[in-house]
């Protein structure tokens, strides 16, 4: 008889792609996940992990008992959301995953209040990039994903995945005191040529937007400086280094020195809640996406 909790892990380390990061995702230590995957190596008597430099790689066999986890999880799944219906309260773990700026500017309060009225449910958070994150719900790594997209790159549901609307997270041009559009009260998208940029790295979806968006309007961004976090693009604003556009959503306090300007037209990301479908019913998840409904907008993330 195969043991679930080992085959989760080995399910996790075929998501997350290392031991480590499986470990993190389901709170164990990477130790614990190593002894379930080698357990379950003796049990089938299969090879399933193989090293790999310093990480490892599934064999195709894993591969194959990985996908039949998921399978099982999701049978699971369902007995557990048809118990927690019929209780009819809100009960059990719930793993989330949020954005950098979501986990930091709207997530402390919402767990914070879910803690208070619903002590049954269990929540634990993990930081993880939008679209990494869809894929974990999908994959039964998560049970609910915070998530954003931009008015030109959507954000994909794939089957099997339910969303719903959280609010929209207005952008700002961040720039540096002394800077021509510091005294602006607004600055139209089309005047923001030739100047020296500051954004995320690329593949984000910050800094795609980015490109995107002044190529439509008939510039080539000079992208001076790239970081993934937004107190570190700020800093390099405060310091003259170059303009930034960045959402208000967990970007905290502005220092001296940098100046928030409007857009025109205004660019918002509009943020979502994603669940597995076959986990609708579960009252912890309609709980959920309700109390993030109920916290938006922070007030970080209104003017």
């Amino acid at each position: 008889m195969l043991d679930l909790q080992r085959l989760r892990a080995l399910h996790a380390v075929s998501v997350h792609g290392t031991v480590g990061a499986a470990a993190t995702a389901l709170g164990y230590t990477p130790s614990a996940v190593s002894q379930q995957i080698a357990k379950l190596e003796r049990e089938t008597r299969t090879v399933l992990l193989e090293r790999e430099g310093r990480g490892v790689r599934l064999t195709d066999e894993a591969r194959q008992l990985a996908a039949t986890a998921q399978q099982l999880m999701a049978i699971v799944e369902h007995a557990e959301t048809g118990l927690e219906q019929r209780r009819g309260v809100p009960a059990g773990r719930l793993t989330m995953a949020a954005f950098p700026s979501a986990a930091r500017g709207l997530l402390p309060s919402v767990l914070a209040d879910l803690a208070r009225r619903h002590p049954a449910i269990d929540a634990r958070l993990s930081e993880v990039d939008p679209h990494l994150s869809v894929d974990l719900v999908a994959k039964g790594a998560v049970d609910l994903a915070v998530a954003h997209d931009w008015d030109i790159a959507p954000l994909p549901a794939p089957e099997g995945v339910d969303q719903a609307f959280i609010g929209e997270d207005p952008c700002d041009l961040l720039v540096p005191e002394g800077h021509p559009f510091a005294a602006r009260t607004a600055v139209r998208r089309e005047d923001l040529g030739g100047e020296r940029w500051i954004c995320q790295p690329p593949g984000r979806v910050c800094h795609d937007w980015l490109v995107r968006t002044l190529r439509a309007a008939g510039h080539e961004p000079d992208i001076v400086h790239q970081a993934d976090e937004n107190p570190t693009l700020v800093a390099l604003v405060a310091a003259g280094l170059g303009v930034a556009l960045l959402p208000r959503l967990g970007r905290g306090a502005l220092p001296p020195g940098v100046v928030e300007v409007a857009l025109d037209p205004l660019p918002v990301r509009r943020l979502y809640a994603l669940w597995r479908t076959g986990a609708a019913r579960r009252p912890a998840i309609a709980e959920t996406v309700r109390t993030l409904q109920e916290h938006w907008p922070p007030a970080a993330a209104h003017r």
